[in-house]
């Protein structure tokens, strides 16, 4: 089996992927479990797996389905930690973003301008300018730059940069660039490079329980959340990459000591492109009191947030109130010519931020503190744990994570990630050059090739391939025609999507693309996925019917006013059938 066959998650290769993790015995123990799928974790399996390692990673639901795909899409440097002096984390996130844009993921990471704009023409110029300049200044140290440098714009060019903005507030403003990528697909493709590693991966797979030897981790006891079945998987070493579940997990294996992660709430809102005029590929940043607002240029519309509010109800259960999206469409407005209503709102996505508490002193013997952002500890012997972090550095994250675990038992298995590239980046270069070549072969427009291209990189010959096999899959979905139905082909066939909410929410967007939030396409993407995972028509029944379930609830919890009421809008109901 070649390495591009191997990283292919099909529906036939997950049974292969459980017999693996169930092949683990304390005889043969994996070397390294990964529990968590979402960026940290997928990025520790990567990791671990480059190093020549036998990897499992298991995930309760599907890849990226919590915090990692509800992100403001942004691998940027985190300007505004300048403000708190962190120079050395802002230092490593723009190298990290750097080594993305140019060699390990160009084809799901692109540059993106910003527009800050000044409303106090002598201090805003002043302070913002000098905290950017040094932003610049510390990516040219030492490297060739991957993105312009920043520029200031006097009044007159700013609204030309950006007609949207309200030229009677912004006196001027400064453009700088940072990067963006669809945060869900670029986890998906870390598991399939995992994979492509040999990695034993498999969603929907929940630890319920942790295997002991005395006081020390051998691995869990998983249940395949598909059939019910479980099994115990030993191995060597356990890294739980938990997010906001942290504590829960903490909890089942018993540890006496470990991370405290509160939740922090943050919601974004799309409106059409065409409601805010700009340059493309322009948006804008600027600070609230509470959090930092972006108004970020996304395919055909834009993405608006966010907010930063406590939640203390159960992270499953997570939604935008109705005040939640005042609060978004207030800041906006603050800061554009013509205001957004309401009406204008396409969709609204929400997500829970990790935030790692500081260590109690005489706490964490065993741990290391990293960096002021995340933290790496052994909560039990066996058992590592990380939390903390941007979305920006999960590759220096995991790079730590997989460090600490084998420290005792394999220091000599140094990270490879930053050399070896993620699944579909080999070869991007040359596929950009002959991209005229390829719109013109299957007649697709520029907006959908560079579509293609973004979200597939080299892996687009795979898509391509299908509809050589079968023309009618160029056809573009009836009701979501920013897709052609080989994507979801693809998705069920090659990107592990088990269910229809796996389509809808995170191989595609249209949770929050399109106004109706996927519903009208769910019976068309249904109908495509049915043979391809077994499906009759009552199993296609109820895929249908809880995914509108599911968007019912979340736009019922839309009109709600607090965020205990969203919760029991949306804790009832799953975006996916119970199929066992």
């Amino acid at each position: 089996m070649s390495d591009l066959q191997r990283s292919a998650l099909t529906p036939e290769g997950r049974a292969t992927h459980l017999a693996r993790l169930r092949g683990a015995t304390a005889e043969t123990p994996l070397d390294v479990l990964v529990v968590g799928g979402g960026v940290n974790g997928a990025g520790a399996a990567f990791d671990a797996a480059t190093r020549g390692l036998s990897v499992g990673l298991v995930e309760t639901h599907d890849w990226a389905s919590g915090t990692s795909s509800r992100s403001s899409k942004l691998m940027h440097g985190g300007l505004r930690y300048l403000q708190m002096l962190d120079f050395k984390l802002v230092a490593e996130a723009l190298r990290e973003r750097d080594l993305l844009l140019e060699h390990t993921a160009p084809h799901l990471v692109k540059p993106v301008k910003f527009v800050f704009p000044f409303f106090k023409k002598v201090i805003d110029r002043g302070f913002i300018g000098s905290g950017v300049m040094l932003y610049d200044a510390m990516q040219s140290i030492g490297r060739k730059r991957a993105v312009p440098f920043h520029r200031h714009l006097m009044h007159g060019k700013m609204l030309e940069v950006f007609p949207g903005l309200d030229g009677q507030k912004a006196v001027g403003a400064l453009e700088y660039y940072d990067a963006q990528m669809d945060d869900a697909r670029f986890v998906m493709m870390l598991v399939r490079s995992a994979a492509q590693h040999d990695a034993a991966v498999a969603n929907y797979t929940t630890v319920v329980d942790y295997l002991h030897e005395g006081t020390r981790v051998i691995g869990a006891r998983v249940r395949d959340e598909e059939t019910g079945e479980e099994f115990d998987v030993h191995a060597r070493e356990t890294i739980l990459a938990g997010g906001v579940w942290t504590q829960e997990q903490q909890e089942l294996a018993g540890a006496d000591a470990g991370l405290e992660v509160l939740a922090s709430k943050g919601i974004h809102i799309t409106v059409s492109r065409e409601r805010i005029p700009a340059v493309p590929d322009t948006g804008i940043i600027t600070q609230t009191e509470k959090s930092v607002l972006f108004i970020i240029p996304w395919d055909e519309y834009w993405v608006i947030g966010t907010t930063d509010t406590p939640w203390t109800q159960d992270p499953r259960a997570v939604g935008a109130t109705s005040a939640d999206i005042d609060y978004v469409l207030e800041h906006a407005n603050a800061v554009l010519a013509d205001d957004l209503t309401r009406e204008d709102v396409i969709g609204v996505y929400s997500g829970l931020r990790p935030l790692l508490q500081p260590l109690k002193k005489g706490e964490g013997k065993g741990s290391t503190k990293v960096s002021r952002e995340h933290t790496v500890m052994e909560v039990e012997p066996g058992l590592t744990a990380i939390a903390g972090g941007k979305y920006t550095t999960y590759r220096v994250m995991a790079e730590d994570v997989v460090d600490f675990a084998l420290k005792d038992t394999e220091p000599g298995r140094t990270s490879l990630t930053r050399s070896v590239p993620v699944i579909g980046a080999q070869g991007y270069q040359a596929l950009l050059r002959d991209k005229a070549q390829l719109a013109a072969k299957y007649g697709f427009d520029e907006i959908r090739t560079d579509r293609l291209l973004f979200r597939y990189g080299t892996l687009l010959h795979d898509v391509l391939a299908l509809i050589d096999e079968d023309p009618s899959l160029a056809t573009p979905l009836e009701h979501a025609p920013r897709y052609l139905r080989a994507e979801v082909l693809y998705a069920v066939r090659a990107e592990g999507a088990r269910h229809l909410a796996d389509v809808l929410e995170r191989r595609t967007r249209l949770d929050y693309e399109v106004r109706d939030r996927g519903v009208a396409a769910a019976d068309e993407v249904a109908a495509l996925m049915a043979p391809e995972l077994g499906w009759d028509q009552a199993a296609v029944g109820r895929e249908v019917a809880a995914y509108r379930g599911y968007i019912d609830a979340r736009l019922a919890g839309e009109g709600t006013a607090t965020d205990d009421e969203v919760a029991a809008r949306i804790a009832p109901v799953s975006e996916v059938p119970d199929r066992r």
